[in-house]
């Protein structure tokens, strides 16, 4: 019964919010946020816990504040994702900044391939249709399986509406058709800065321990891709902005673990950056520093379906 109620809500989120006047839409997803907020839930009461390590020295009404407007940013997200379908390419050329994207068409350019990876800042979504309708560039990226399967297949449908390929996520075999796009020179893209399972890699994230995925790193490792961190930001309304940095150069020596433990901390360490900048466009509503983590469970506190190449292991 839940699983059909969540379909159900989802897909009455694609097929009625695009058919919705703009305005209204923005209203829409602002009440929603505002009525989350006030109710002080789980996912609330997370993203303020997490958004009080990345600015320590805000007071409770700063942080207040701050936490309404990361669930109006995390709103507009998904009033943003149910319309984007429907939009122009016009459109995202004109309200899609992205600083620095020489890093991506030199890289593509050059044929070794490319892996973009980021955080959850912003809309990634609005990023990956800004790369495949404004640089007419399709990548790859993955997505875990969700349930009930009717909910993956919208997933699914909506992203390769936006001209993206998605690999259900699905451990080895995943990263070897990852692997095999890179190697033919193309782009992959994951949103990599939580990783759910006991073998990611340990990183320093706003001066205490997280783990995040390794396979950004691995891959580049493995295939000799360009590793790009990109980060996100809105900057009102409709406007996004992003940039693209410098790339994350392979260690010439350690072993393989060293080398991937180096490349993810300076992904976390750029990832840090934005998120500092920009922290009410941080949609981190679930536990994230392993001090926060309970071995035993995860209340799944915020927990929704995740964005089209998330790192879920």
């Amino acid at each position: 019964m839940r699983d059909r109620l969540t379909d159900g809500l989802y897909g009455l989120g694609w097929s009625a919010v695009r058919k919705l006047p703009e305005p209204v839409v923005s209203r829409l997803g602002r009440t929603i946020a505002d009525t989350a907020w006030k109710r002080r839930g789980p996912a609330v009461l997370r993203l303020e816990a997490n958004l009080a390590r990345v600015v320590p020295d805000a007071d409770p009404g700063r942080l207040a504040a701050l936490s309404r407007a990361g669930m109006r940013s995390y709103m507009r997200y998904w009033m943003e994702s149910f319309r984007l379908p429907v939009w122009s390419a016009e459109r995202i050329r004109d309200n899609v900044v992205i600083e620095d994207s020489h890093h991506l068409t030199d890289g593509l350019a050059s044929g070794r391939g490319v892996v973009l990876a980021l955080p959850h800042l912003a809309n990634w979504d609005l990023a990956g249709a800004w790369v495949t309708r404004t640089l007419d560039t399709p990548f790859t990226t993955v997505a875990e399986r969700l349930r009930p399967e009717s909910l993956y297949d919208r997933f699914v449908a909506y992203r390769e509406s936006l001209g993206m390929e998605v690999l259900p996520h699905s451990g080895g075999a995943a990263f070897g058709a990852l692997a095999r796009r890179l190697r033919a020179g193309g782009l992959v893209a994951l949103v990599a800065d939580r990783d759910l399972s006991a073998s990611g890699v340990e990183v320093s994230f706003f001066g205490e321990r997280a783990r995040m995925p390794a396979g950004p790193a691995l891959l580049a490792q493995q295939t000799g891709a360009l590793l790009l961190p990109v980060t996100l930001w809105y900057e009102g309304e409709p406007k996004m902005r992003g940039r693209v940095h410098p790339p994350v150069a392979v260690p010439e020596g350690g072993t393989r673990a060293e080398r991937t433990a180096v490349m993810t901390q300076a992904l976390a360490d750029v990832y840090a950056s934005g998120v500092a900048a920009h922290p009410e466009d941080w949609h981190m509503l679930q536990r994230l520093w392993l001090a926060d983590l309970d071995p035993r469970k995860d209340d799944g506190a915020g927990r929704s379906a995740p964005r089209a190449g998330e790192v879920r292991s």
